[in-house]
């Protein structure tokens, strides 16, 4: 699993991007880059705009390993159809990124937490696994001391995101369903996602 030792929203003035649409975000009031350098605007290379596309899409889901990243990358090319959405479709069915996206907590390092934690049932079953992946059809629930955890009773009360409609999900009940694999136009992402780019960055 990887660990962010720095502050999480940082990555969002490395990238210059609010990347998770938080209002809480700093680039709400610096939207340049930190360092002594970060008011300089330079063009960037070819190379630099797959590299940012890449890093975006990486970052999204809470800093994805490289290498588990790159296997992500090599699975989507063995795939049919076109490999961008090969490779939104594989990170989408990751299970922290589903219990993100139930809103069953307020970010995505929250989901991949409580998910290594024990916290998540698959179909009933505990699963501790974050990149584990899920199906169509399955159901996904949190465990009974799990509802009462803090950041989880104020994840649904969030009004900066809403619920997929690739999922079903009852919040009463602290449970959801993965109804289908989405398209890349299904895929809610606050900020321009260019999976074409991560495709051109790891083909070079």
């Amino acid at each position: 699993m990887t660990k962010r030792l720095e502050s999480k929203h940082k990555i969002d003035r490395r990238l210059g991007v609010n990347l998770w649409g938080r209002p809480k975000s700093p680039l709400n009031n610096r939207d340049y880059r930190p360092g002594q350098h970060g008011q300089r605007r330079t063009k960037p290379s070819d190379y630099g705009i797959q590299l940012l596309a890449k890093q975006r899409l990486r970052g999204y889901y809470g800093n994805v390993g490289e290498r588990q990243f790159r296997r992500y990358y090599q699975e989507a090319m063995r795939k049919k159809g076109d490999n961008g959405e090969n490779i939104v479709q594989l990170l989408e069915r990751r299970l922290d990124a589903v219990v993100y996206r139930m809103k069953f907590v307020p970010t995505v390092f929250a989901a991949r937490q409580i998910v290594s934690h024990g916290h998540i049932l698959v179909n009933g079953k505990k699963v501790n696994i974050s990149s584990y992946r899920v199906k169509e059809g399955d159901v996904i629930s949190l465990r009974e001391k799990a509802k009462k955890i803090p950041c989880v009773l104020m994840a649904a009360e969030l009004t900066e995101r809403e619920v997929p409609d690739y999922m079903e999900v009852d919040h009463k009940e602290m449970k959801g369903t993965f109804t289908r694999i989405p398209a890349l136009g299904d895929v809610p992402y606050p900020v321009q996602m260019e999976p074409n780019l991560v495709i051109e960055y790891y083909s070079r």
